[in-house]
């Protein structure tokens, strides 16, 4: 009984009048879809391209938005089919891949976050040691780490749930997240889901909150262009640490809330799908100083020769308006 049950369809109750608003909510996420890929894309190509980009803290950048990648297409395909479809079902088996993929990205996202604390820490705090510590060897072992073992601790966890008995077959929500814990005949199951979230959550956040400390007690007794460093490259991962706590706890919530309305929790859960995956290179695009000069130059074409520039009057306007010939 139990093998025919966790074979069946799980009904995703989380849309709000897709008969009536099919072509919209279509349109709306193939929006953010192609966004979200370009935008990462364009960053994670530009630090595969550029030498003076081949640092440890790049590098982890580009981890982090491969992650978002490789969440929005777990995600989004399945949203926009939806969107079309008469019904909206997900067959067990991949709802419990979406469950997968979804907790152990954010699970290596906090690991990815807590590595480019530490390289932030040794570069500001340790400088002379900085070469020594943060070798490629070092690199390769974090973003291992990072990857892969939450991967690991992820995927027990889920194979747990799997073969547990099935007394309700729709959740609220458009993807399989934490709202898929609703369904199951048996509610309780607390050790290893707190295990989970001590390793693979709380304890990389109080080791991201250890050394920013520590960088920002450092610095503040250390010159100008220390301060600047900090402040330069502290700033954006400290930005996508509190935004992205914030998104997952959205997602541990709205599963939880039952008083509030159908459209309240559908806007809710889009902010977890939507948000982080597209905020995240624009602050880094914009806020990283190296990646902003390198992006000026691949969008602003600043190796136009200058009589084109003058023949046209409205691509230079164009261009001072974003200030492309400063690149």
């Amino acid at each position: 009984m139990d093998v025919e049950l966790n074979m069946t369809f799980i009904t995703l109750s989380g849309y709000v009048e897709v008969e009536k608003y099919r072509y919209l909510y279509f349109l709306i996420m193939l929006t953010f879809y192609i966004l979200i890929i370009c935008c990462n894309s364009v960053i994670v190509f530009l630090i595969l391209i550029h030498q003076n980009l081949h640092e440890p803290m790049y590098i982890f950048i580009a981890a982090l938005l491969i992650n978002s990648v490789l969440f929005s297409t777990t995600v989004y395909p399945k949203i926009l089919i939806d969107s079309l479809s008469e019904s909206q079902i997900i067959s067990y088996p991949a709802c419990l891949f979406q469950v997968f993929v979804f907790y152990s990205v954010a699970a290596s996202d906090f690991s990815l976050l807590a590595a480019m604390s530490y390289d932030r820490y040794v570069s500001i705090c340790k400088p002379l040691q900085y070469p020594t510590i943060m070798r490629k060897t070092t690199v390769k072992v974090l973003l291992c780490l990072a990857w892969f073992l939450p991967a690991i601790q992820v995927v027990a966890g889920v194979m747990q749930i799997g073969h547990e008995k099935l007394c309700s077959f729709s959740i609220m929500g458009f993807y399989c997240n934490s709202s898929l814990l609703t369904i199951y005949c048996e509610k309780s199951r607390p050790l290893y889901g707190l295990f989970l979230l001590v390793i693979t959550v709380i304890i990389p956040s109080l080791f991201i909150l250890f050394t920013y400390t520590r960088i920002f007690m450092i610095s503040h007794q250390s010159s100008r262009d220390v301060k600047r460093k900090a402040a330069q490259t502290c700033l954006p991962h400290l930005i996508v640490l509190i935004s992205f706590t914030c998104i997952c706890a959205f997602d541990a919530v709205i599963p939880r809330l039952k008083f509030v309305s159908k459209t309240v929790r559908l806007i809710m859960t889009l902010q977890v799908v939507v948000y982080t995956p597209l905020i995240n290179p624009i602050i880094y695009g914009l806020k990283m100083k190296e990646i902003y000069k390198h992006l000026k130059r691949l969008f602003c074409h600043g190796k136009l020769k200058p009589h084109l520039i003058n023949t046209d009057w409205k691509l230079h306007v164009l261009m001072r308006f974003l200030r492309c010939d400063s690149v």
